[in-house]
């Protein structure tokens, strides 16, 4: 189990450790963020990519498939915002 990291919001690349809800369970999520680009992996072995648009929303550009709950949650531990991603 992964203990939570500093994810104060980024304005710098960086990379971000902590858990996520997904498939109904708390698992390891990893996100490298570089530049506009959020390369997530959930669990070791689910890889997504993720575009973060200027005014601030997420839209997924490659990888399996995550819901809008997962980007939102990734959103607001990386970037430190809410709302709905694009």
């Amino acid at each position: 189990m992964i203990e939570p990291k500093d994810t104060t919001p980024a304005e710098k690349d960086g990379k971000y450790e902590f858990e996520i809800n997904y498939s109904g369970r708390e698992v390891d999520c990893r996100v490298v963020k570089d530049h506009e680009t959020l390369r997530v992996t959930i669990y070791g072995n689910l890889n997504a990519e993720l575009k973060i648009n200027n005014n601030g929303s997420l839209i997924q550009t490659g990888g399996a498939q995550l819901p809008d709950s997962s980007i939102d949650f990734i959103k607001k531990k990386v970037l430190g915002l809410q709302g709905k991603s694009a």
